[in-house]
């Protein structure tokens, strides 16, 4: 994904959330929705990252001022939707011509790093799809350029959500077709109601092509407001190619508008975190009020104990046990250590 960039979107309030800070800052397992998606962009190879900010966007700019890498920040004074906040990185965008955009959702924060990588192999029909390997020809007009891939998520109940409809049902190697359009639930008819896969937020633009979109397009009639959704209509009208690819987490398009959305996002994250561990030989026998943070390393033959919270930068050695009732933060614990109804912060021992 060389000269690849992103656009992290994070100008939501999160009013239901009753908070005093933007939504983007929720914590997901210790961490704000949007370092998640930043470290997602990151591991996929993309460096080059502008957030867009609205709301509140002082504490949007201190918390990504205090990150060790440099991330551009631009600020949507009024929220005109999702079209207008791309127009307000539209400086970034004509730094990167020339190559690919991610855009994206900053309270979305289980877009994974597989999703991008892949979608953008859909974006350039170029690659290998991870982790499989296919030999696939996308359908393409010999004198088409591809202007963007949708990336989408197949769900359970798709109610709220915008649904994908494709120009045929004919699908190709792994989830990959052409799309027709995106078609927002309000809009759309009892048929395409019934559609369950969706759209995540999540695109790949080729950056030229986009410009382009972005100049052309119009306020919806009905609210007001610029919908980047739109511009697929656009770029196909203009002749260039437009794809979707599904990603097989359905997870992908999960985001939190309320502290119960929040809390759920929180028991998902903890328990694919537990799990990691386990497989890597940490004995976890009952996982009653353990969390455990995702910058947190442990190695095998450790057992950790109910009601016990790990965070931090703590790394943990073998054999030993942690907890019950145990809080560590922060802490270098070498091997052969018993740990328990205690609070520890950086700490060495």
């Amino acid at each position: 994904m060389k000269n690849s960039s992103a656009i992290i979107l994070a100008g939501g309030e999160g009013k239901r959330m009753k908070s005093n800070r933007p939504k983007v800052l929720s914590e997901v397992v210790f961490q704000p929705m949007i370092k998640w998606v930043i470290d997602a962009v990151r591991s996929a190879g993309i460096k080059d990252i502008c957030v867009v900010t609205g709301s509140k966007r002082e504490y949007v700019e201190e918390y990504l001022s205090a990150l060790p890498f440099e991330v551009e920040t631009v600020y949507q004074p009024e929220r005109l939707g999702t079209g207008h906040a791309v127009m307000m990185a539209i400086p970034f965008l004509e730094k990167h011509r020339g190559s690919d955009v991610l855009i994206l959702n900053g309270d979305a924060p289980f877009i994974g790093v597989e999703t991008i990588r892949n979608a953008f192999v859909v974006q350039n029909q170029t690659g290998e799809i991870e982790p499989e390997v296919f030999d696939w020809e996308a359908p393409r007009k010999p004198s088409e350029k591809r202007g963007c891939t949708v990336i989408s998520a197949e769900v359970e109940n798709p109610a709220g959500y915008g649904r994908i409809v494709h120009e045929t049902d004919e699908e190709h190697f792994f989830h990959l077709r052409t799309l027709k359009a995106i078609v927002e639930e309000k809009e759309a008819t009892d048929e395409i109601r019934k559609i369950k896969e969706v759209n995540s937020g999540a695109y790949w633009f080729e950056t030229d092509i986009l410009l382009d979109a972005l100049s052309k397009l119009e306020k919806s009639e009905k609210t007001g407001e610029y919908y980047l959704t739109d511009t697929i209509e656009i770029i196909k009208n203009s002749g260039n190619a437009v794809m979707s690819y599904k990603a097989k987490n359905a997870d992908s398009v999960l985001g939190a508008n309320d502290c119960i959305q929040l809390a759920q996002l929180n028991e998902i994250a903890r328990t694919r975190i537990l799990k990691k561990h386990m497989k890597n030989g940490v004995n976890i026998p009952c996982a009653d009020g353990v969390i455990i943070g995702r910058d947190v390393t442990i190695s095998a033959n450790t057992t950790i104990l109910p009601s016990t919270v790990i965070r931090g930068k703590t790394s943990i050695g073998s054999f030993c046990e942690i907890g019950p009732a145990a809080l560590i933060e922060s802490c270098e614990i070498s091997d052969n250590h018993n740990i328990s109804n205690v609070t520890l912060k950086n700490q060495i021992l």
